[in-house]
Formats: structure tokens, C-alpha cells, sequence
């Protein structure tokens, strides 16, 4: 089935113990809504609602799955709710806090904290070319921290990109919307494709989940990263593959930003898996040093959350 328009549920729909407010955002995999439990506690809601299986017309609940797509969604929508269970495991405040999952209306829920700010990625179309050192090391550094968090529960996230590293009024970074689901869709039965962003996306994700690891993570931080300072994602690691003509980040802003830091990003941005960071903590090692040797300062990091504070309010 082709892609298709799936219609939101409206506002006001009781969904179990949560009133939908309105949608957040839209995607090929699922739907996010914000909504008010009981006690009138915002809640941000995701619906898994795959648009190449299931379609949901105006005014209907529950989505019409053809005959042919139904064993896909369902296996989709079994690796959702175990992702949610998952997820519901993980207490760190650099991950989004899953505090419920549910089945209803033919399909499954996942219940999150909703967050109050901005994405990284809006960040970057406000500051194009503007983005401090500082800034990012304080960002990703902490960001990182998290994503050790996900990889010790032995998870992966799959879809590291600036628009699902959500940054608090406070200035904190917390990663969102977990790929996981997305990518263990395949089987003997009809399959949904794994999705990714391109730009973001590691080689070995598009070569249909062979290698992955601690390292596929990091090229999407890579990545990130990357995007950061260029205003745009790099070059999609299929094209890379076929003829590399990414330019390096430590050619491409060399003279703006610290060598060191621009070497730390080509790292994780190797082709081969085995020539990046092989793990978090190995890649927050490397955010936390200068070219040289010497440690970054404690107070590198001291005004960049009052900045974010300053930008996020303005929105």
C-alpha cells in the first residue's frame, strides 16, 4: 500500500484516562499528541499508526488495515508496545520518561512526560552558522549521558538527529522518539521498512540492520553534530558509499571551531563502523578535551544554558 493521509484524533477525545488536546506532530510512523490526564497534567501521547498499513479517514477511530498488511502491523505494533516497556525502564534526565503504554482503538499508545522548549533543530535554523563550541559541547556532552543511559539497557535508538534532541526551558537536552520499533520490523511476514532520516542514518542501518551496534548511535551524533555547524544534514551515508564526497568537518570549518572537536566529528562519521568511537563513553571522552590534551574548563559550559534559556523564551 502507498503511503497515504492519516487524520489525527480530534480535540477533546477521551483516550483511556488522558483527553486529547490537539497534534503535535506527524509522521510515516506514528502520530503525537499532547493530552491532559486526570489531574490536568500534560502529557505528550504517541500513536502507533504506520501510514504505508493503516488508514485512518475523517471522523473514523480505529483504522481501516487491508488484508495484506495486517500481520506487518501487527508485528509492528507488538515491537511498539515492547519498546514502550522498555523505555518505561529507563529513568535519566536526558531521556524521555515513558509513563504508560496501552492498547486501544486497534492500535497501541505510548504515554510520555511532556516537555516544554525547543528541538535542536530549531535551534539551528535560528542560529545558522552562530553555534558556539561551547554550546555543543555542553549540549552533546550531556545529551551523551542519556544515550550511555539506553545502551547499558542494552537498546539502541536509531534515530539520533537534532529534531529528536529536545532542549528544556532550562537549558538540559533529552533525547526523544526511539527508533527501535521502526527497525525490527522485518520478518518472513509482510514487512513495513525500517525508517530513517537520511543524512543521519548510519551505512549500516540502510544495509537492513547488519553491524549495528553502540556505533550506529554515534553516527547519527556524528551526524548531528555535523548538521550543527553546516545548518543542514551531511551527505546520506548510501550515497557516501557509493562515492564519498562528504567534505570533512575538519577541512569544511577549519579556522572556526576547535580542531580537535571538528577530528572527534569525522570520527564518528567513518564509513567503517570499526574506525569510529566504539562506544559513549569513548565519544564523551573525546567532547571533553581540546586539541592538545588539555580538559575544557568547567566554566566553557557556564552561560550556555542561560543563552538557550533566552532563545527558548523568545519562542
Amino acid at each position: 500500500m502507498a503511503s497515504q493521509a492519516n487524520y489525527p484524533l480530534p480535540s477533546g477525545f477521551p483516550l483511556e484516562h488522558y483527553r486529547i488536546e490537539r497534534q503535535l506532530s506527524l509522521g510515516g510512523f506514528s502520530i503525537v499528541y499532547l493530552a491532559y490526564d486526570e489531574d490536568g497534567t500534560p502529557v505528550a501521547i504517541k500513536e502507533y499508526l504506520p501510514n504505508s498499513l493503516a488508514l485512518r479517514k475523517e471522523g473514523e477511530v480505529t483504522p481501516t488495515i487491508p488484508s495484506d498488511s495486517q500481520a506487518a502491523f501487527r508485528y509492528g505494533m507488538k515491537c511498539f508496545f515492547e519498546e514502550g516497556r522498555s523505555l518505561a525502564r529507563l529513568m535519566h534526565p536526558n531521556v524521555v520518561r515513558v509513563l504508560n503504554f496501552f492498547r486501544a482503538n486497534g492500535t497501541v499508545y505510548m504515554v510520555m512526560q511532556f516537555e516544554r522548549g525547543r528541538t535542536m533543530h530549531d535551534y539551528i535554523q535560528k542560529h545558522k552558522g552562530d553555534i558556539s563550541e561551547r554550546f555543543l559541547r555542553g549540549v552533546f556532552t550531556r545529551m551523551l549521558n542519556g544515550l550511555r543511559e539506553v545502551h547499558a539497557h542494552k537498546l539502541l535508538h536509531l534515530d539520533i538527529k537534532p529534531s529528536n534532541i529536545y532542549l528544556r526551558t532550562d537549558g538540559t537536552p533529552v533525547l526523544l522518539d526511539f527508533g527501535a520499533a521502526r527497525q525490527t520490523l522485518v520478518s518472513d511476514q509482510p514487512i513495513l521498512k525500517p525508517m530513517y532520516t537520511p543524512g543521519f542514518a548510519s551505512p549500516e542501518q540502510l544495509n537492513g540492520r547488519e553491524g549495528l551496534g553502540p556505533w550506529s548511535d554515534i553516527y547519527s551524533v556524528g551526524a548531528s553534530l555535523y548538521a550543527c555547524l553546516a545548518g543542514s544534514a551531511p551527505m546520506r551515508a548510501d550515497q557516501r558509499v557509493r562515492k564519498d564526497e562528504l567534505i570533512p568537518a575538519e577541512k569544511q570549518f577549519a579556522g572556526r571551531y576547535n580542531r580537535q572537536l571538528l577530528q572527534t566529528i569525522d570520527m564518528c562519521l567513518h564509513l567503517d563502523h570499526m574506525k569510529r568511537p566504539q562506544s559513549v563513553y569513548a565519544l564523551q571522552k573525546a567532547l571533553a578535551r581540546r586539541f592538545g590534551g588539555d580538559p575544557v574548563p568547567a566554566s566553557w559550559f557556564t552561560d550556555w544554558s542561560s543563552r538557550l534559556r533566552t532563545f527558548i523564551g523568545r519562542q
